[in-house]
């Protein structure tokens, strides 16, 4: 008989969205769209379990506090009333620092739980800037949390989300807080909240020792079943809020004898929390009726759900090239997004294209730097070395043809590229337009100007331009 039994609840990559949205699932070979997720129905889930059992821990993976509208336009202040009454006990973080860190702390200090990062340190006296660990007594059962935030912060994302601050993997130290919560906090289980990503969090698992629990984020994956790396039992629950990872564990002498795992779709047909219910309401009236303004209308169905091209960012790039004339457009590899399906467009969906509403920027860029842009993109995506996947799917484009081979090696995976129908040519210029630092990088090109538009009024023009919309798969981009 066990000792203990633990219920572990997780959310992950919520990215912001208050309530009802659409979400994505396939069914056969096409996809499906139905209306899932919203805080209140997550509250009820989370009160539902608790009057169950009072061995409870409930964790957030980070990117909860940024992705829509009116969490955006408030820096994330709408979210904390919320968040604070679903009453987790902890978490981390990735793209809460876009406010910036200095906004971000003091977000943090308005939490009744602490936010968690072994990597996340101050420049200028290399000290955390988080707690590293916390541990949570539940019936005498010692939990130890340790939390480690993205690592791509400072790497791949705009200066200004990591500015006086610096990011490591945590591989190294993790191993160091590990022993600390066994030897001198004596802990009985050790779980990890992780934003690396899941082929990261497999190998971190790999190296190291002594994690019973890796909850899993940034990858926007849905794992029906656990995956198990030596003695770690590693879940992910999806993205947007629509689905809820459960975890319950039986615990005997400090070690797991027995554990269930299911992914809680978050449906429609869940009752709201009330309390919670009129928390979201609130913050989302003031914006209702401005972003349930009709735009358009969409015969494709928009999302972001694969990895070499995406219909939701066709239609950000044809955008990008119709206001700016550009011979081509890119657009960083994001996931998130809640999937648009065939039918009206409203202003609250071109929000959850691209809530950070960038100015459209225009830069030159020799064939040269096109193949070295995008080889190093490839690597970055799928890189043989986990450690070194820096960030969401492959680049956005418009205006090229590409073609590679995933299986070569880092700078050889490119085996060519078409611009407009004609091979590229190393060293002439091409006009590109993009959307953040993390379309075109800098390093790359030259006489870089900001347009006097921003992307969601680029996308309402477009809208009104070209009724109905059309952003099919074109096959830009081709593994071969």
């Amino acid at each position: 008989m066990s000792e203990y039994e633990l219920t572990i609840l997780q959310m992950n990559d919520s990215h912001g969205y208050l309530d009802l949205h659409q979400e994505l699932f396939w069914k056969q070979d096409h996809a499906i769209y139905r209306s899932a997720g919203g805080y209140a129905r997550i509250a009820t889930i989370f009160n539902e379990i608790k009057e169950q059992s009072n061995n409870n821990l409930i964790l957030d993976c980070g990117d909860t506090i940024h992705g829509t509208y009116p969490v955006v336009e408030t820096k994330g202040k709408a979210l904390i009333p919320i968040l604070n009454h679903l009453e987790f006990d902890a978490m981390t973080a990735h793209w809460e620092f876009a406010y910036g860190p200095e906004h971000f702390i003091k977000l943090v200090k308005k939490l009744n739980y602490p936010m968690l990062a072994i990597n996340c340190y101050h420049k200028s006296n290399n000290k955390l800037v988080f707690d590293p660990w916390m541990i949570k007594d539940i019936n005498g059962l010692r939990i130890g949390v340790i939390g480690i935030a993205a690592t791509i912060v400072d790497k791949v994302m705009p200066p200004s989300h990591s500015k006086g601050l610096y990011f490591t993997l945590g591989n190294q130290e993790l191993p160091f807080y590990i022993e600390k919560l066994r030897n001198e906090e004596k802990v009985d289980l050790i779980v990890v909240i992780s934003h690396l990503g899941f082929p990261q969090e497999i190998k971190l698992a790999r190296e190291v020792d002594g994690i019973d629990i890796l909850l899993s984020a940034h990858t926007h994956n849905r794992l029906y079943k656990p995956v198990l790396i030596n003695k770690t039992i590693i879940i992910q629950s999806g993205c947007h809020g629509s689905f809820i990872g459960k975890l319950n564990v039986d615990i005997t002498k400090g070690k797991i004898t027995k554990f269930k795992h299911e992914l809680i779709t978050v449906e429609k047909s869940i009752k709201s929390d009330t309390l919670v219910e009129d928390l979201v309401k609130s913050s989302i009236d003031p914006y209702r009726d401005w972003l349930n303004q009709e735009v358009g209308y969409t015969i494709t169905g928009l999302n972001r759900n694969t990895v070499l091209e995406s219909t939701m960012d066709n239609f950000l790039l044809k955008s990008l090239l119709a206001e700016t004339g550009a011979e081509l457009a890119f657009s960083n590899g994001w996931r998130y997004g809640a999937p648009i399906p065939p039918g009206k467009i409203i202003l609250n969906d071109l929000y959850n294209i691209i809530p950070m509403n960038p100015l459209i920027s225009t830069v030159e860029l020799t064939g040269r730097e096109i193949w070295t842009m995008m080889e190093e993109n490839l690597e970055n995506t799928f890189s043989r070395n986990p450690y070194n996947q820096m960030g969401g799917y492959l680049k956005r484009c418009m205006g090229l043809n590409m073609y590679f081979k995933v299986e070569n090696p880092k700078g050889h995976r490119l085996q060519e590229i078409f611009i407009g129908g004609k091979i590229l040519e190393i060293n002439k210029k091409y006009k590109a337009a993009y959307v953040t630092s993390q379309g075109v990088p800098h390093g790359y090109g030259e006489n870089r100007i900001k347009q006097e538009i921003n992307a969601v009024e680029a996308l309402e023009k477009f809208l009104k331009k070209n009724p109905p919309l059309k952003a099919d798969i074109q096959g830009t981009i081709q593994m071969v």
